[in-house]
């Protein structure tokens, strides 16, 4: 039997500064295969109901398994090896997120993979029905929530990044800080973990990412439109290196689509 189950959740009002989405995933049934795990303007955290969830950064490593992880700003794809079986949530942490409930900047999860202790939250969440795995998510990260800011001018770049959909120049964004651009950069990147350039890229990136899985996509040079890129040949340079494969062709095989899907939830989360 194939099994093929994608839930959205929307965490409690005051965590969405910290938590943009909740994303239930049962897939069964499927083909063996290697899921690549995109770039995104999100810091993720991945609690798996069944097996450990096989993650490698390069494609030439064996994965290590993790029942729960956290992970940070990438310019790179993850790559998670699966049975067929895929079974879990995935939780979309905004930066701030990583300060309210790690106590650490995004900075300190950038381009890696650290393991969580989660139980025995885990089997709660394994026993239960998906809105009552939301409602317990809900109640576990209030618990956890320890709201410490980042400087101001690094919330307000933040922000305007996410706003921008991508379309911003660095030097206007350092004017508006009042902040000089070397300053912001060094200052954004010790924050995040990339500096706003590629904070800027990521964010073009993710919207494009749910435009090629479409059901009814449109053309690529319209895509490329939409989310700012020059033109097609740019968008492509960009899946290239972030995705290393070309749009068209993630769309045409990857089967378990474990990424988030809803602009209108991102429109209202947009805090650091």
């Amino acid at each position: 039997m194939t099994i093929a189950e994608h839930v959205d959740g929307v965490p409690a009002p005051h965590l969405r500064r910290y938590v943009r989405q909740y994303l239930g995933y049962h897939y069964r049934g499927f083909a063996p295969g290697v899921h690549l795990g995109l770039p995104s303007p999100d810091l993720t955290v991945v609690i798996s109901f069944e097996e450990p969830t096989l993650v490698s950064l390069t494609p030439d490593h064996a994965p290590s398994g993790y029942t729960a992880l956290a992970s940070g700003l990438t310019m790179a794809p993850a790559f998670i090896h699966h049975d067929g079986t895929q079974f879990g949530v995935q939780l979309a942490l905004t930066p701030a997120g990583a300060r309210a409930l790690f106590g650490m900047p995004a900075a300190a999860l950038a381009a890696a993979v650290a393991p969580l202790s989660l139980e025995p939250l885990t089997d709660r969440l394994r026993a239960a029905s998906w809105p009552r795995r939301f409602a317990l998510l809900d109640e576990a990260l209030n618990r956890r929530l320890d709201p410490v800011e980042p400087a101001p001018e690094l919330a307000f770049a933040w922000r305007r990044i996410m706003r921008s959909g991508g379309a911003l120049r660095v030097g206007a964004l350092a004017a508006e800080t009042g902040w000089s651009r070397r300053h912001l950069c060094a200052r954004f990147a010790a924050e995040f973990g990339v500096g706003p350039k590629d904070a800027l890229r990521l964010v073009r990136f993710g919207r494009s990412t749910r435009l090629v899985r479409e059901p009814h996509r449109r053309a690529l040079a319209d895509i490329a439109a939409a989310c700012g890129y020059y033109d097609q040949a740019h968008l492509a340079r960009e899946w290239r290196e972030f995705a290393g494969v070309a749009p068209s062709h993630w769309a045409q095989s990857e089967e378990l689509p474990i990424l988030p899907s809803h602009d209108e939830v991102e429109a209202a989360t947009l805090e650091a």
